[in-house]
């Protein structure tokens, strides 16, 4: 068989399988919102969509929903903007460290930093609250997190290293003469900011605002954590509800309520990638003219640096020191002599002495570390593909891989629900595994797509020549030029996939919990001690993948250069 015939193969399987994975849950949603009874395979009906779209509760849910999305990602935009702006154009200081923290809470999971926020400002006995009603001689709580508003604030500092990452390249390379010759011109900073900086960075800044519209639809921890104990609904925790509450779970009308959803994220994320597209008519670095500029801070330099550090604060060392604390002290405590004294690690002797939580390490263990490692392999040969081949099936592929970053985790979960519960994987561990793969898939692509694009195909097609296969070509010459890549790669799923919570509600049963869904369970039980310990055996784990993973490929690196 010829070079060109078998990467046509590998192209048409690759099709198939990543097909199964993206297609396949996406149809059985499709058929159980309009099949009669539980089956996804029953008499045609739209009476499920009926029964979900004439409930006098969805318009509220609709309502919260909405001002949770738009009011979270205009939060994290606007933090994204004011970051990246002070760390890419200003003389401010730190400016490593502040760019670091900037992206450190997509480290940290989203339930445990839900969780965090909860203990420190919720109503009954939340620290922070507690320390303001004795300072301030308050008859009650200033302040409550299980609210709307809290709930928008929490969202949008877990969003707002997202946005950052797609705003802060654009502003790097924005070149400031524009800018200059409007100033030259008479305009006022307002005018070119408004006239000038804002319109070239505009499809960078949409770009970040859909993206983080999409997340915040799919999102569920904070909606969970923060949102149920207030009575506040969103789509995903009112969805939950339908399939998990009542000796009769509403699989149906879930299903037709999910269509809506994730129709509106899969439109949402072409409207992404067409912005993403669009930045090449904003092109302002060139081979020539372009400098970079700092804009001096003068007086404001100080308290802009305060205020840098204050959010720091928020996003990373409050979220980790209360888990931390909350773990070592037998209740809620403020700190003090008396709380340092009955510090002690009954908490965590709990969670180890615990088989469900001992299972759930090890299942999250098995499925971060097997499974990135299989979805690194997948999203290798993808990306190879897209990247190198100009066919049918190749576009096909790239579009697939693509498709799973539009859906929202309790949705899908309930597609998937469906495709397994007719087979023997239902309420597995491979059930899982399987979820996790196919709805991180993009997680493994985009960074490998992106490394070998900077790998020169004459490399590949030189082995080729002189007789080697394209699988050994793949192994021996493409491989170990990507370790970067499938370092960033295999980071991004393993931590993913360790922390997973929205996919795993739905699907995990009792044999198959995970560590996101354990903490779950202790947080519904007021267990906080145990949720906190365990909470920081997950953060501990996912630093130790990272840490391993970037040792492993620099020591590869090193090997490959010294041989």
């Amino acid at each position: 068989m010829s070079a060109g015939s078998s990467a046509s193969t590998l192209a048409r399987v690759l099709v198939l399988v990543v097909g199964a994975l993206t297609i396949a849950p996406v149809a059985m949603l499709a058929f159980g919102s309009v099949s009669e009874g539980l089956d996804a395979f029953g008499a045609f009906t739209l009476a499920k969509y009926v029964a979900a779209y004439t409930d006098p509760a969805l318009l509220k849910v609709l309502w919260n929903t909405l001002v949770f999305v738009l009011g979270s990602t205009l939060l994290a935009t606007l933090l994204a903007l004011f970051l990246a702006y002070l760390n890419t154009r200003t003389d401010i200081p730190f400016k490593f460290v502040f760019g670091v923290l900037a992206i450190v809470p997509m480290m940290i999971p989203h339930l445990l930093f839900s969780v965090a926020w909860a203990l420190l400002l919720n109503p009954s006995n939340g620290l922070v609250n507690r320390a303001l009603v004795d300072l301030l001689g308050l008859q009650g709580p200033l302040l409550n997190i299980y609210s709307l508003p809290g709930m928008i604030f929490v969202e949008g500092l877990l969003n707002m290293p997202i946005a950052y990452l797609i705003i802060a390249p654009a502003m790097a390379s924005f070149d400031v003469s524009l800018e200059e010759s409007s100033r030259v011109c008479g305009s006022s900073p307002w005018r070119t900011l408004l006239r000038i900086t804002l319109p070239v960075l505009r499809p960078a800044i949409l770009a970040a605002f859909v993206l983080g519209v999409v997340r915040a639809l799919a999102s569920y921890a904070v909606p969970r954590v923060l949102g149920t104990p207030g009575r506040v609904d969103v789509l995903a925790t009112y969805l939950y509800e339908m399939v998990s509450t009542g000796f009769s779970p509403d699989w149906g009308r879930a299903a037709a309520l999910g269509m809506s959803a994730l129709a509106t994220s899969i439109a949402l994320v072409w409207v992404y990638r067409a912005l993403t597209g669009e930045s090449s008519r904003f092109v302002t670095v060139s081979s020539r003219g372009w400098r970079p500029s700092v804009v001096a801070l003068g007086g404001m330099r100080l308290p802009l640096t305060a205020a840098v550090a204050l959010l720091s604060l928020f996003i990373v060392v409050l979220p980790v020191a209360v888990l931390l604390y909350t773990s070592l002290v037998p209740y809620s405590m403020l700190p003090g002599a008396a709380a340092f004294a009955q510090m002690s690690l009954r908490h965590w002797a709990a969670v180890f002495d615990d088989p469900t939580s001992l299972l759930a390490l090890r299942n999250s263990l098995l499925l971060a570390v097997g499974g990135a490692t299989i979805g690194v392999l997948l999203s290798l040969l993808i990306a190879h593909v897209t990247v190198r081949q100009r066919s049918r099936a190749a576009g096909a592929l790239e579009t697939l891989s693509f498709l799973s970053f539009s859906f929202p985790g309790i949705v899908i979960g309930i597609g998937f629900m469906w495709f397994f519960v007719r087979t023997p994987l239902y309420a597995t561990v491979w059930a899982l595994l399987i979820g996790y793969i196919a709805t991180y898939l993009p997680y493994g692509v985009r960074p490998l797509a992106s490394a070998l694009v900077q790998v020169h195909a004459h490399l590949e097609e030189s082995s080729l020549v002189c007789g080697a296969s394209r699988a050994t070509t793949l192994r021996r010459i493409v491989a170990p030029l990507l370790v970067p890549g499938i370092v960033s790669a295999w980071i991004l799923m393993a931590t993913m996939f360790l922390r997973e919570l929205t996919l795993s509600v739905v699907l995990s049963r009792p044999g198959s919990e995970v560590l996101a869904v354990q903490i779950l369970a202790f947080a519904d039980d007021g267990l906080w001690g145990r949720l906190s310990a365990l909470g920081m055996v997950m953060i501990a784990i996912s630093t130790a993948l990272v840490v391993l993973a970037r040792a492993a490929g620099s020591r590869f690196k090193a090997g490959m250069a010294a041989g």
